[in-house]
């Protein structure tokens, strides 16, 4: 008996969806835009929807008594307990919806299928389908982090999610690194999105060229003015020798390893999985993060310490989210 399941990426753009096999991976994976302007009643008949069309095609080909149940990874606050999630950013006119029982109800009501279905944080997902398919699958305990817009977290502890007792663990975004410092992210001063979110590292960068007599050759990336400037011209220049370029990106990963110090201090994580799409710096981010790690905790602490490139990029999710099936 190989079980399967569908998983489900839940973002304001797209949604994501794959049928998942627990031993081989994703067997058919889809994307489609996310109808915002229905609202939740509207995305949740949405969601249904691409469940039951999923489900049917799988089972032309897989055992539907094999089959696990739907699992979803949505932004904003969730209780995996009760089903509920809260406030999702980029889901306009949300508040507090029980997503599980409503989409539970639509695809008995709407689809015809009774399945079980499972609701967690997109970072927690993430983390699972890492800790399943991806860089985490050797590690027993490790933090992913993302990089993107914003920066979030996700934690594995004895190969089980860790998500603290109002389900809110992993948010180190919300760490604070810089205190008195300028950035403010949620009405807090210095924490790590702040600072190194994609808003962050590009205002930092054009803070960089300003102060540069030379300037930067980043220019021929983008824009002369840089009002189009992103991570992505940033890396690029970078790797074709820019200095301010590679100056930022130390910068980026010596802030992301202070970080890191902090959760190996506390929690004594000792390994790191860095995913979203800045992660796309790789060595460029990774290694001063491992060199700001080292230096930024005691001798005791050193032994076992990785900081790793996540391997599922935009998979993560779904992949994660069926895994929620399987445990």
């Amino acid at each position: 008996m190989t079980r399967w399941a569908i998983g489900i990426d839940l973002g304001g753009t797209a949604i994501k969806a794959a049928v998942v096999q627990e031993d081989r991976g994703i067997l058919d994976g889809r994307s489609f835009p996310t109808d915002t302007a229905s609202g939740p009643e509207g995305i949740v008949r949405q969601l249904a929807a691409i469940i039951a069309d999923l489900y049917r095609s799988a089972t032309l080909t897989l055992d539907a008594g094999d089959f696990a149940g739907a699992g979803v990874g949505a932004p904003g606050a969730v209780d995996a307990e009760k089903g509920v999630l809260s406030y999702p950013p980029n889901l306009p006119g949300w508040g507090v919806v029980p997503l599980r029982d409503e989409l539970q109800r639509v695809l008995s009501e709407l689809e015809g299928l009774s399945m079980p279905v499972w609701l967690d944080n997109d970072a927690n997902v993430a983390a699972y389908g890492e800790a399943f398919y991806g860089a985490g699958r050797h590690f027993r305990d490790f933090l992913l982090v993302t990089l993107g817009t914003g920066v979030g977290g996700g934690i594995v502890l004895n190969r089980k999610l860790y998500r603290g007792p109002h389900g809110t663990a992993g948010e180190v975004g919300f760490m604070i690194v810089d205190f008195e410092g300028s950035t403010v992210h949620a009405g807090i001063r210095g924490t790590l999105e702040s600072l190194i979110g994609k808003k962050g590292i590009v205002e930092l960068a054009r803070q960089m060229i300003v102060a540069t007599p030379s300037g930067s050759s980043v220019g021929q990336f983008c824009d002369p003015d840089y009002r189009n400037l992103s991570p992505r011209h940033l890396e690029r220049a970078a790797l074709e020798g820019d200095a301010v370029s590679l100056a930022l990106w130390q910068r980026v990963g010596t802030i992301l390893g202070v970080g890191l110090a902090n959760v190996a201090a506390l929690m004594d994580i000792r390994k790191f999985v860095i995913g979203g799409g800045i992660s796309g710096a790789g060595p460029l981010v990774l290694d001063p993060a491992l060199e700001a790690l080292r230096r930024s905790t005691p001798l005791s602490l050193h032994e076992g310490l990785e900081v790793v490139a996540a391997e599922l990029g935009n998979k993560a999710g779904m992949q994660g989210a069926a895994a929620l099936c399987f445990s």
